[in-house]
């Protein structure tokens, strides 16, 4: 949440800002899951081909420049985060994190493995792997790069550049209980599945209106910046699977 994000009541600052009451409806029109059948290794090694060409979701798009011109005259904090993907018995897994509810910015918020980019970092991938180490344990050499996601822009400040890669066997998950409450899994299934995909629109109190995607599974709430970038990847899954 920012400032604006907050109002004022009964001598009290308050959040505004409450996406678990805002209201939504399902962004699946003319959309459809892909099959678990269907999610595998060549999928994902196809959607990541250098002569792939695809389209993110438009909204996404739409927002992404709006906050780029908001924002223009700022300098973003360049952020990294990592995307892993794990196979189970049950299917491909996607890796998320429950931030620590002590942390200033985005506390309790589910999140991919990730942060800042530090001047040391070789490289924004590097960073998202030197993240992941540090949150939530996994080594670089478990972590098997497939490709980055579009940059995005975030109503925070931040400028986040997600990278997906499967992890190799042998991972152990660690969390750094500083920055991260839990690790856990979602079957990716479940999130390429746009009828489980919910659009909100917020009013602010500043006047502006506000819309985001959310995902909820089980008791994890995923929305923003986490929930629009999983968004653009069943996008550029499912034209990868069509083509």
């Amino acid at each position: 949440m920012t400032k604006r994000d907050y109002v004022i009541k009964q001598g009290q600052v308050v959040p505004a800002f409450d996406p678990f009451t805002q209201p939504f409806f399902i962004a699946n029109e003319g959309l459809s899951a892909i099959t678990p059948d269907a999610l595998n290794s060549q999928l994902l090694l196809n959607a990541f081909k250098p002569n792939f060409m695809w389209q993110a979701d438009p909204l996404i798009e739409d927002w992404n420049e709006d906050k780029r011109l908001f924002n223009g005259q700022q300098a973003y904090i360049e952020a990294a985060t990592l995307m892993p993907l794990i196979h189970t018995p049950h299917g491909i897994h996607m890796v998320l994190t429950r931030r620590a509810k002590h942390l200033k910015k985005h506390s309790g918020q589910i999140s991919f493995p990730g942060g800042r980019i530090d001047a040391s970092d070789r490289s924004a991938a590097n960073a998202a792997l030197r993240e992941t180490h540090e949150e939530i344990g996994v080594e670089p050499n478990y972590v098997q790069l497939l490709g980055q996601m579009p940059d995005l822009f975030t109503g925070t400040g931040f400028l986040m550049r997600s990278y997906v890669a499967e992890l190799r066997p042998g991972y152990t998950f660690r969390a750094n209980a500083d920055e991260v409450d839990e690790v856990f899994t979602v079957p990716l299934a479940f999130l390429m599945d746009p009828a489980h995909h919910r659009l909100h629109t917020a009013a602010l109190p500043d006047g502006k209106v506000r819309s985001y995607f959310s995902m909820p599974w089980n008791d994890y709430y995923i929305w923003g910046a986490t929930a629009a970038v999983i968004r653009n990847f069943y996008f550029r899954l499912r034209q990868a699977l069509n083509t």
